[in-house]
């Protein structure tokens, strides 16, 4: 076994390892870290102690030994720190504080400032003040924090190259102004990638190491896992299945600006085929599918975006070969076009792809965004790197926010 380690670095990676353990079990005694670590008794105690003054750790019970014999059990202190969870679209702010177990401590939601990308970052500072207020909890147990944003996100600096919702947003320093504001570090990520991240951490996909969620509402994207990683692509636009030359022509100038397969099967999409084939002017997408047992027009219109749909997820398919596709956003998590999807999916291929519908339905991002920020501080913190086991972090992915 290593000896106590004198050196900073040493002591890092001691640190590192037993933090891995007690991530994994969230319970265990001193011997079994020394068995899983080959750290010395000396080491795990000298860890233990500088944890359990620091107040990450805390003796949580008993587990019985050999002849009669028991040992203390520990588990890192939930309430240790906290972090921030943040659902920024551009109708909708969602915000959440919760602790390093994903416990949601307290949580607002609000219209998004219409005055741009200024006006966003003080609301979210303002909701994040009232937040901290209502749950007790000082600014300083306050360690980091993800946001999920529409658009492009750039992979090396994760600014927001594109958010076409939310007017001046990109051309600000979001992360620079989040941080002046909250007083600590905010990475952005694409909101899809986050509900990708959600459903794989506490969602349907938790199982799988390859898979999609397709978000399809106002808009459609895609967060993709292959093997265990999450995908962002060169230039953060991994996923953009909006542009997908589906369900329109390509060439099309019309199509350029949201994308041909958003223009055929977003909500605006949807209602202009309702309309088109007779369905009354002034109806939502909640209307046609309401209508769907008693309206001629209802039905053609979800049939045919059942289609085109499955058009999309049969490309998908063909390149990624998941195990599992997740549909979510308000318009993806219909049972309706589920159904459709399945019956088409049957006819076009002998071993369909399983879909499933979003266990965590409009709230996936808000997740994904929490469990990222906990995965952030632990790292930051703790030193954990790319290399750590998957089962020592949230997810089952280790590296899904590095």
């Amino acid at each position: 076994m290593q000896d106590f380690p004198s050196s900073p670095v040493a002591r890092q990676q001691s640190v590192r390892l037993v933090v891995e353990r007690l991530l994994r079990d969230r319970s265990v005694s001193r011997a079994e870290i020394a068995r899983s670590t080959g750290l010395s008794k000396q080491t795990i105690s000298e860890v233990m102690r500088e944890l359990e003054r620091d107040g990450w750790v805390y003796e949580d019970g008993q587990i019985q030994g050999t002849v009669g014999r028991s040992a203390v059990t520990y588990a890192l202190r939930p309430d240790a720190a906290f972090v921030l969870g943040i659902d920024l679209g551009g109708t909708k702010l969602h915000v959440a504080l919760a602790d390093l177990q994903g416990v949601i401590v307290a949580e607002s939601i609000e219209a998004t400032a219409g005055d741009g990308g200024g006006a966003v970052v003080a609301q979210i500072g303002r909701m994040t003040d009232a937040l901290l207020q209502r749950a007790g909890v000082s600014s300083q147990r306050l360690r980091g924090g993800v946001m999920g944003s529409p658009g492009i996100i750039e992979p090396a600096s994760g600014g927001i190259v594109i958010a076409p919702n939310i007017a001046g947003l990109d051309s600000l320093d979001v992360r620079a102004a989040l941080r002046a504001r909250l007083g600590i570090d905010i990475a952005i990520e694409n909101d899809v990638n986050l509900a990708a991240i959600g459903e794989h951490w506490r969602g349907n996909s938790r199982k799988a190491r390859t898979f999609a969620f397709i978000a399809l509402g106002t808009g459609i994207g895609m967060g993709i896992f292959a093997d265990g990683h999450l995908i962002r692509g060169a230039r953060g636009a991994a996923g953009e299945v909006a542009y997908l030359p589906l369900g329109g022509d390509p060439y099309d100038a019309r199509g350029q600006r949201l994308g041909t397969l958003e223009t055929a099967v977003g909500s605006a999409g949807i209602i202009e085929r309702y309309t088109g084939l007779g369905g009354p002017s002034g109806s939502t997408v909640r209307d046609v599918f309401d209508r769907l047992e008693t309206d001629e027009a209802a039905r053609i219109t979800i049939d045919e975006v059942g289609r085109i749909v499955t058009t999309a997820i049969l490309a998908v398919h063909s390149i990624l070969d998941p195990e599992i596709i997740v549909m979510g956003g308000s318009i993806g998590a219909r049972p309706e076009l589920k159904l459709r999807i399945d019956a088409n999916l049957g006819r076009c291929t002998r071993e369909p792809v399983q879909i499933e519908l979003s266990a965590l339905g409009n709230r996936a991002t808000l997740i994904g965004a929490i469990g990222s920020a906990i995965d952030h501080v632990h790292r930051s913190l703790f030193g954990i790197g790319k290399d750590a086991s998957p089962l020592a972090l949230p997810f089952t992915a280790a590296d899904v926010a590095a």
